[in-house]
């Protein structure tokens, strides 16, 4: 009787080791489906790699200030306040000045890895 207890905790546990490992994170598991797509490439990475990566856009047109409002959603105040981090830039109603001053403040950040 010992002996069959034995043989069936052992099988026990020879299953238990032989289940296929997941060593990928929670993250990975929740991916979307192969054929979806993300919203933009610039979906991935931090605010500043995002806002960096606009500056591949030619400078002072359109397509620069909309890859910034992707970025950061503009939210105009009629009386935005002097901007004193590139956040408070989104508040800025004139499209001219908000483009000036996404300019000033990512031209003064350190140039990070594009990860």
């Amino acid at each position: 009787m010992l002996a069959f207890a034995l043989v069936l905790y052992s099988a026990a546990a020879l299953a238990q080791s032989s289940a296929p490992p997941t060593d990928q994170p929670e993250a990975a598991k929740s991916r979307p489906a192969k054929g979806a797509k993300a919203k933009t490439p610039s979906a991935k990475g931090s605010i500043a790699v995002r806002l960096q990566a606009c500056q591949d856009i030619e400078d002072g047109t359109k397509g620069r200030l909309d890859c910034y409002d992707e970025v950061l959603k503009p939210a105009p105040k009629p009386k935005a306040t002097e901007a004193k981090t590139v956040m408070d830039c989104k508040f800025v109603k004139e499209e001219d000045e908000r483009l000036a001053c996404y300019n000033g403040f990512v031209d003064m950040m350190p140039k990070l890895p594009k990860s």
